[in-house]
């Protein structure tokens, strides 16, 4: 893996795709610094060896229209306050104004890019785009996991016009490492847990990692499709009834490949989609009619736990419960005490996936496990198999 350590930028221009696609208030002010703090690592590391940096990144769905929202010079403060230094602002992507900035930009200097998305050329891929910004630098360095899944122009496209002089940030290989550690070269036992809502969105997840792992746990709403399957009673649960024979398949091949499937045992249960709807905990296999199983129950809580504890290796993808309600987090909070547990213990444990990522952050989970991806959906198409647009253009 070609990294931005593999290279001296003294006296070298980099061009650095980032993704500062952060959340703002009403004001345009930043509510979650997270992606920015995730590359300061591979900008100073650029700026200590002497070189500059021009930073590139999209905001927001603009669909190629300018807009006062979406312009990065709303989030210039929080970045600036994040790295410790002042940032240079080109008031569009490309242009006259942009060239000479960049032509201008002294070593240790930081100029920021505005919206690449008020160009339709970016989301499109297109090559003289692409061709403009490069002609700003020396380098190019990718360190935006997060859009490493789009075969834009600045995430895949650009990078043709750097043959020699491109390279991962220091972000992007921890991310590509901590997806290898667990498919790749994960000390076992590995376990995986997959939840969320659907059987569908993880159908190819499960297919691409069962080859790696030791042990697959299923919960969240997807597990009742299962659960059905194997003919219980789920009541009015989450069910995908066209992908019960497919449930069945999936246990079949992880029998074939001796993995050990873990479904939930019981259940707790609502009269209705509501945080203060009547509860109860039942077996899972026995929902009465007219109720839904909202979060897992204390018996599947101590199966899972038991499990974790004895994995060197743990893959989280989706909450195991409503955890946005508070009476039906117990599960999802019971499972993050487990794995934060055998990480302390020694285990290697990598949360991705946007709802999973979201759990972490809220119940200040993120320092009690290894890694938490940044990258929602290039962190799927990762464990589904798929070579990532933005990592395929660097290693070519």
């Amino acid at each position: 893996m070609k990294t931005i350590n593999d290279f001296d930028f003294k006296n070298k221009k980099a061009l650095v795709r980032v993704d500062f696609n952060v959340p703002q208030n009403e004001s345009g002010e930043v509510t979650d610094n997270t992606r920015i703090q995730a590359v300061k690592p591979t900008i100073e590391k650029i700026l200590n060896d002497g070189g500059s940096v021009i930073l590139m990144t999209h905001l927001g769905r603009p669909k190629g229209k300018v807009s006062e929202e979406f312009s990065l010079k709303n989030i210039i403060p929080e970045i600036e306050k994040v790295l410790g230094k002042s940032v240079k602002f080109a008031s569009d992507a490309i242009g006259e104004e942009a060239e000479i900035m960049a032509s201008e930009l002294q070593p240790g200097e930081i100029l920021l890019l505005e919206n690449l998305r008020f160009y339709n050329e970016e989301e499109g891929g297109d090559k003289d785009f692409a061709g403009k910004l490069a002609k700003y630098a020396d380098a190019y360095v990718n360190d935006a996991f997060g859009t490493a899944h789009r075969a834009h122009a600045s995430t895949a496209v650009i990078a043709q016009n750097f043959p020699s002089t491109k390279f991962f940030g220091l972000l992007m290989s921890k991310e590509l490492e901590a997806i290898d550690k667990v498919l790749g070269h994960g000390e076992k036992p590995v376990t995986a847990i997959l939840g969320g809502s659907k059987v569908s969105t993880k159908i190819t997840i499960i297919e691409n990692i069962l080859p790696a792992v030791n042990n697959l746990i299923i919960g969240g709403g997807m597990a009742f499709t299962f659960i059905k399957a194997l003919g219980g009673n789920i009541g009015k649960s989450l069910l995908e009834e066209e992908k019960m024979q497919l449930a069945l398949e999936i246990l079949e091949k992880a029998k074939a490949q001796n993995v050990k499937v873990y479904l939930p045992v019981d259940a707790v249960i609502a009269s209705d989609f509501n945080n203060d709807a009547e509860r109860k905990e039942v077996d899972i296999y026995d929902i009465p009619e007219g109720w839904m199983g909202m979060d897992a129950g204390p018996r599947t809580r101590d199966l899972f736990h038991d499990v974790l504890l004895n994995s060197k290796t743990i893959l989280w993808n989706g909450p195991i419960g409503v955890f946005e309600m508070s009476n039906f987090a117990a599960g999802t909070v019971a499972l993050g005490d487990s794995i934060a547990e055998a990480t302390k213990l020694g285990a290697f444990s990598l949360v991705g996936g946007g709802d999973s990522v979201a759990f972490v952050k809220q119940f200040g989970y993120d320092d009690k496990v290894s890694y938490v991806s940044t990258g929602g959906g290039a962190m799927l198409e990762s464990l589904e198999g798929k070579e990532l647009p933005g990592v395929k253009a660097i290693n070519n």
